[in-house]
């Protein structure tokens, strides 16, 4: 899952990144409300959170930008440290999904942004599930039948995109852009290379599901013996 954090406090800005990183989410980082504009117009997210209080314009104003005029319906959480009943509803008015005030735990920013992403309208079934291969992405965990696969951060973004997909190509550029965020350093082989793990996992776990190339174009899971 990707996300697109608009933060305007550097330093707030690197912890959720890193916090949200280790959770096993694709992060990218901005600082102001044009440069999440010109982001939202390049790459498509899964989620975006976004701060009130940017130096170059509201973060209401952003969201209504992204709601009205550009279409984009991309469930939003709102950071703000303002607690004020009119500030909720002209945020909640833009299109905002959820809010949290600031101070706030770590932990609970994660729960609000696996709780947005649930809701009806954004991702419909809890646990994807495709052969005797199923994955939860509350938990990022994935299991043949019942034996549990032991997968990095990586191979489970990387999983829960080919799942999501259901046995149709996932063009790979669209795979690394879903699963690496802009400021993530990726070698030239780095998607390969989670493939290849995940083919072996896959293999080990005597799962009835196989990663299948399309060569030049991408990925698909398929039925039959892994690889």
């Amino acid at each position: 899952m990707r996300v697109l954090l608009v933060e305007d406090n550097r330093a707030m800005r690197e912890t959720i990144t890193e916090h949200l990183r280790v959770c096993g989410f694709a992060v990218d980082p901005v600082g102001r409300g044009e440069e999440a504009l010109a982001a939202a117009a390049v790459a498509a997210y899964d989620a975006i959170i976004l701060d009130l209080g940017l130096p170059d314009m509201d973060g209401v104003d952003v969201l209504r930008e992204l709601r009205n005029s550009r279409g984009t319906h991309t469930p939003a959480l709102i950071l703000t440290a303002r607690d004020g009943i009119a500030d909720r509803v002209g945020g909640l008015d833009a299109g905002a999904d959820d809010y949290i005030l600031k101070p706030f735990d770590l932990t609970e920013l994660e729960a609000r942004l696996r709780a947005v992403l649930r809701r009806p309208g954004t991702r419909r079934d809890v646990i994807y599930h495709y052969g005797d291969l199923s994955f939860d992405p509350a938990s990022r965990s994935a299991a043949v039948v019942n034996t549990a696969l032991d997968l990095t951060r990586r191979e489970a973004s990387v999983l829960e995109e080919l799942i999501r997909a259901g046995g149709r190509i996932v063009v790979k550029d669209a795979l690394e852009e879903r699963v690496y965020g802009f400021d993530d350093e990726v070698g030239s082989n780095a998607l390969e290379a989670s493939v290849s793990r995940l083919r072996r996992k896959l293999l080990t776990a005597r799962s009835d599901v196989r990663i299948e190339a399309a060569r030049g174009i991408g990925y698909r899971l398929q039925p039959g013996v892994g690889l």
